[in-house]
């Protein structure tokens, strides 16, 4: 379980989030929307411990990032918005790092590369070099980097932004297959499609702060709306003044 208590971050004058508090459950896919600037990745970096907050704290499976953060890291698999892969090393080696990073043996890696590769289909791209990859083929590899370590929580940072049908459904499969697994699923997006088909629980940011935090259907009630992207925008300009 992914837990935020508080969580605030100021640059200078400017805050970026303000006692943001939600709770992401194991076995459910959990998605944190809200239009650009709302905080969105300031939130998922600190719940990563990439970030301090200014104030409040996050718990990953019970483990204060703020207090023991290597610990708290440790639970995570982590895709950043940009995949920020070694372009000149291949697939399994990318992988391999940040595996080797996690503590994970030669002998260990060797055999989580290939479970890895078999289940996102892999095979093709595994010992080839990154560049010149498809962004289907980075978003893969970056996926298979941020589960090495095999961790109960995965965060993903719009995970099918530039990615193209096919690549977008499976992306989609993976994270079934995660939710299926029983890990939890913390991502954002910008597309209500993947919001409507995969998650189960919805908390929408705005301002740096949280507008709403509960299920698809709570949502809809909340607003009146049969679409939730209808609902996700009358939240949204809610918060900021803004009528469409």
């Amino acid at each position: 379980m992914i837990r935020a208590d508080g969580l605030s971050k100021n640059f200078g004058a400017v805050v970026a989030a303000e006692n943001v508090s939600f709770s992401a459950e194991d076995g459910k896919v959990t998605a944190l929307l809200g239009p650009n600037g709302a905080g969105k990745s300031t939130t998922l970096r600190m719940l990563c411990g990439v970030l301090a907050p200014s104030r409040g704290d996050a718990q990953i499976d019970g483990i204060s990032v703020a207090s023991d953060g290597t610990a708290a890291r440790r639970q995570i698999g982590a895709l950043p918005h940009n995949a920020g892969l070694y372009d000149r090393l291949t697939a399994r080696e990318n992988i391999a790092y940040f595996g080797a990073l996690h503590g994970l043996s030669k002998a260990e890696l060797g055999a989580r590369i290939d479970q890895l590769a078999q289940q996102l289909e892999m095979a093709e791209i595994i010992d080839r070099r990154v560049q010149g990859f498809s962004q289907g083929q980075k978003v893969k590899t970056a996926i298979a980097r941020a589960l090495v370590h095999d961790p109960k929580n995965v965060l993903l940072d719009e995970p099918t932004n530039g990615l193209d049908v096919m690549a977008t459904r499976a992306v989609r499969d993976i994270v079934l297959q995660l939710k299926a697994e029983g890990r939890t699923v913390l991502f954002s997006s910008h597309v209500m499609q993947e919001v409507t088909n995969l998650c189960d629980h919805i908390v929408i940011i705005s301002g740096g702060q949280v507008r709403f935090d509960g299920s698809p259907e709570a949502l809809r009630q909340a607003t009146g709306m049969d679409s939730l992207e209808e609902s996700f925008v009358q939240i949204s300009e809610a918060a900021t003044g803004v009528a469409s």
